[in-house]
């Protein structure tokens, strides 16, 4: 395991950490020209560079897989620019908006369906001016009863600026939701600070925190303390989770995922199926196989565990509900597969 003392930002940083080769620079400079990598030390410390199919390193180390595009693969693979009416809002579904004030993370997830927006050429943060068109376009549709902050991390700003952000919402009367997504009580749990809580604290709306994690190995000791010190100040906490290959593609690590989500106090919320992003098919898995993880899900885990399992439909058509189907004409079928008459019969 690499021990560092700060955020590894390059390939050559990964290779002075012994994450990768020195024979591998080359490759991955050239992926990193591309898109933007970071991997924090609480991240890099628990990567096994022994392990080539290390679930963790698969997640956040560059591989040169991600400069072959496939067939079908697009720079905005879930159609948020079509539903953006001005910088730094997704208006998809009526009741909620997308808020994205930042598009800087604490670490660049290599599956990231806005890898595009978020790397080298990506986009920069909101300007004083375009955070006032976002508040004013929010402000402006009182059917807007949710505001997701997502990004980038929000959680990567500072707390006065999150204080800020919430001083705004909480001026807008029919805003009476604020959803957080976040990775960072995982990858630097310490940042999760008594500053950053009492600015999430700070407006009288509802606050929810959504921790997106996909094994359970990043549910470390202090991650869990970190998630422990929201949820105690009286923020609930939902999880997300990409079915990855390689990463949980199967029964038995999803669901000890799970299992340490609901331990955590974290509500299992959602398994999405993995985005057409560029750069993206060594990791992504048919949705057959995700199906079949969540019948394997369903027969042995509790239902506080359950995830939804989602698919974002390509060209900014919204999210489906994809998990397998029990109901057929006239039967059901049990987690164990075994169909049975339904209505029942005499």
């Amino acid at each position: 395991m690499a021990s560092t003392e700060k955020t590894l930002r390059d390939a050559r940083s990964l290779a002075e950490a012994g994450l990768v080769a020195p024979e591998r620079l080359p490759a991955l400079e050239a992926v990193a020209a591309r898109y933007a990598v970071a991997i924090t030390p609480a991240m890099a410390e628990l990567i096994e560079p022994a392990d080539a199919d290390d679930p963790i390193a698969r997640q956040f180390v560059p591989a040169s897989e991600e400069l072959i595009s496939t067939p079908g693969e697009d720079p905005d693979p879930i159609g948020d620019d079509i539903h953006s009416p001005v910088d730094g809002i997704v208006h998809r579904y009526k009741d909620r908006v997308l808020l994205k004030p930042t598009h800087t993370c604490a670490v660049y997830c290599r599956f990231c369906f806005r890898r595009e927006m978020v790397g080298p050429e990506g986009l920069s943060n909101l300007t004083p001016a375009q955070l006032d068109a976002a508040f004013a376009y929010i402000a402006g549709r009182p059917e807007i009863w949710e505001v997701i902050v997502t990004g980038g991390d929000p959680l990567v700003l500072s707390p006065r600026r999150l204080a800020d952000l919430m001083d705004r919402l909480e001026a807008i009367p029919h805003v009476k939701i604020v959803r957080f997504h976040t990775r960072v009580p995982a990858v630097d749990p310490d940042a999760v600070s008594p500053e950053l809580i009492a600015a999430l604290k700070r407006s009288t709306k509802t606050v929810y925190v959504a921790l997106h994690a996909n094994h359970v190995r990043e549910l470390t000791p202090a991650a869990r303390a970190a998630c422990a010190r929201i949820v105690d100040a009286g923020i609930p906490m939902l999880s997300q989770t990409v079915l990855l290959k390689g990463v949980n593609d199967d029964p038995d690590t999803l669901a000890d995922l799970m299992r340490a989500f609901v331990e955590t106090r974290i509500r299992p919320y959602y398994l999405h199926h993995h985005d057409f992003a560029p750069g993206t098919s060594h990791l992504r898995t048919s949705i057959a196989e995700g199906q079949a993880i969540m019948r394997a899900l369903r027969g042995d885990l509790s239902g506080l565990a359950q995830p939804t399992y989602i698919l974002d439909i390509p060209g900014g058509h919204g999210k489906a509900p994809v998990g397998p189907n029990y109901l057929g004409e006239g039967q059901v079928e049990d987690p164990a597969g075994v169909r049975h008459p339904y209505p029942p019969r005499d």
